[in-house]
Formats: C-alpha cells, structure tokens, sequence
C-alpha cells in the first residue's frame, strides 16, 4: 500500500516527481535514448531497463535527455538494448543491457560524454 500524503510539502514534491518523469518522456531533448520494445526486447528485460534509465537519469540530475520506446530494431539477440543519439545525429548502439551498464551508460556517456566502448553493439 502506498504512504499516505499527510502535508502539503509531500503533495509538492509528488507533483515535482510526477512532472519531471512527464518531462523525460515528452518532446526531443539535445539526446535521445530509446529503448527498444520489440517482442524480444520485452522478452529479454526491456521494462526493466526503461524504469532503469528513468532511475538514473533523474538520480544523476540529467535534464538534456529525453527518453522513448520503439519497437524492435532487428538485432534480437543483442536484447534488451537501447540506442543514445546525439544532437549532431550520431547514433550508439548498445546491447545486452542490465541495471549496471544502464548506470554506466548515464554516467560516463549521457553525463560524462564518453560513449561506453565495452557495451556497443559492433555491426
């Protein structure tokens, strides 16, 4: 069962939590990251990964980053995976994902600006 709201502060801070996890999953910001959410990726831990970004994001206080899903993007067994695209365009692919390399990829590429070479996908 979830805490009871006993004050107005509490509400505040609900409503903040509420709009920002609005904010990153609206509108294109300067980076990208989307999750891909094919049968296979859903099938491999794509939900996981999502609440993982939306996690990190917000705990290391990214506000230049939108988060998206799409459907499959053909690489099945490189699932559960997430594409981070750039404002110049260029697209990181990245594979085989749990809730570390999630972490990883927002602290040394998304807050860092260094792409995560061990967890690319090479095609």
């Amino acid at each position: 069962m979830a805490d009871r709201i006993t004050s107005p502060d509490q509400l505040k801070a609900l409503a903040a939590k509420a709009k920002a996890d609005i904010d990153l999953r609206e509108g294109r910001k300067e980076t990208q990251v989307t999750v891909h959410m094919g049968t296979c990726g859903i099938a491999a831990g794509a939900r996981e990964i999502v609440a993982a970004f939306m996690a990190e994001l917000a705990a290391n206080g990214v506000t230049s980053t939108s988060l998206h899903q799409s459907g499959c993007a053909g690489l099945c067994e490189e699932e559960p995976m997430a594409t981070v695209t750039t404002a110049d365009g260029t697209l990181y692919r990245y594979g085989l994902l749990d809730k570390d390399k999630v972490r990883t990829i927002v602290v040394n590429h998304l807050v860092g600006g260094t792409p995560v070479e061990a967890y690319l996908i090479k095609t």
